[in-house]
């Protein structure tokens, strides 16, 4: 069994983070926390590419259109469809527009819950609803209203996995294994050692 440290996740800084000049500022908060980049490509995703990477999840269409109706009904709204999958088709079509736009940084990080501690910083899918102090949150001002009135995906700068299987998974997806580089860092010795009985050597 890997250890916490071990774990990996895939961050994906989407066209507009590209495009507002916010890669230096999106790295630097993940290598604040004591994340280690082990992965980084810059590429324009075709959307085959795309539309493979949000449906390597089975179940995505269906859970995703469910997802999305229920969140309609909470808000008092009619849902634009009652057919899950129906909905799922509209939006992975946005998202491959989305997505094709421009280019991208995809990068896998490393560290100790990685992919929640990613998650945290991030902030939550919806930048109009992300805590103040997360990456959507301090840097975007996009909503679902505005992306579903302007008939496109919501602009929200970046992807991250949401689970520890999805990342492997999406890891897999973006990156060959010759381009995933293994490598020590010295701020490990601070975060990981047990003792830290290296520092006054």
């Amino acid at each position: 069994m890997k250890h916490p440290k071990e774990e990996r996740t895939l961050v994906i800084i989407k066209p507009d983070g590209v495009q507002r000049g916010l890669i230096g500022e999106i790295v630097k908060r993940y290598e604040g926390l004591g994340l280690k980049l082990v992965g980084l490509k810059m590429l324009v995703p075709d959307p085959a590419h795309v539309e493979a990477h949000y449906t390597l999840d089975p179940e995505w269409r269906k859970v995703t259109g469910e997802k999305t109706i229920k969140s309609y009904r909470e808000k008092g709204l009619t849902p634009p469809s009652e057919d899950p999958l129906e909905i799922t088709a509209k939006i992975l079509a946005n998202l491959k527009k989305y997505l094709t736009a421009g280019p991208v940084i995809a990068m896998v990080w490393e560290g100790a819950h990685a992919v929640k501690i990613v998650r945290k910083i991030t902030g939550g899918t919806e930048p109009l609803t992300s805590d103040v102090g997360t990456i959507r949150g301090d840097y975007v001002l996009d909503s679902y209203t505005m992306a579903d009135a302007d008939n496109r995906a919501v602009r929200n700068l970046i992807h991250a996995s949401g689970s520890a299987g999805e990342a492997e998974a999406e890891i897999a997806h973006w990156f060959k294994p010759g381009e995933l580089t293994d490598y020590r860092i010295i701020h490990e010795e601070i975060l990981y050692d047990v003792n830290l009985d290296g520092i006054l050597e």
